[in-house]
C-alpha cells in the first residue's frame, strides 16, 4: 500500500520561502511521476506541479517562477522549494503520483503539510 508523509509546512510572512518534502513508501517511486497538489480553505484540492521520472517539471502558472519541483529516486523523496510566497498560497499541501493528465495516481493521500502565509 502506497503511502505519502509530508512536511516542511509552517507559518511564513509573504515573500518568505519554504521547502516541502515528500517520503513516498510502497510504490515504484523511481518509475512514476510525481506532483504536488494543495488544498485551499473552502475549496477544492488542485494540482500545483509534476515532475518526470527523470525530469521535465511543469507547474501551473500562478506559481511559475516562484516554486521548483525535485526529486531524489535513490530516497523516493519529493521536494517542493516555494520563494515569493504570497498570501494565496495558503493551503495544505499533499504529494500523490501523477498521470499525464495531471490526475493523482492514488486514492490514498498523506496528511499533508500546512502552509500558512500571514503577515
Amino acid at each position: 500500500q502506497v503511502q505519502f508523509a509530508e512536511s516542511g509546512g509552517g507559518l511564513v510572512q509573504p515573500g518568505g520561502s519554504l521547502r516541502l518534502s515528500c517520503v513516498v513508501s510502497g510504490s515504484d517511486f523511481s518509475e512514476q511521476g510525481m506532483g504536488w497538489f494543495r488544498q485551499a480553505p473552502g475549496k477544492g484540492r488542485e494540482f500545483v506541479a509534476r515532475i518526470w521520472p527523470f525530469g521535465g517539471p511543469k507547474y501551473i502558472d500562478p506559481v511559475k517562477g516562484r516554486f521548483t519541483i525535485s526529486r531524489d529516486n535513490a530516497r523516493s523523496t519529493l521536494y517542493l522549494q516555494m520563494n515569493s510566497l504570497k498570501l494565496e498560497d495558503t493551503a495544505v499541501y499533499y504529494c500523490n503520483g501523477i498521470s499525464g493528465t495531471g490526475t493523482a495516481l492514488y486514492d490514498e493521500w498523506g496528511q499533508g503539510t500546512q502552509v500558512t502565509v500571514s503577515s
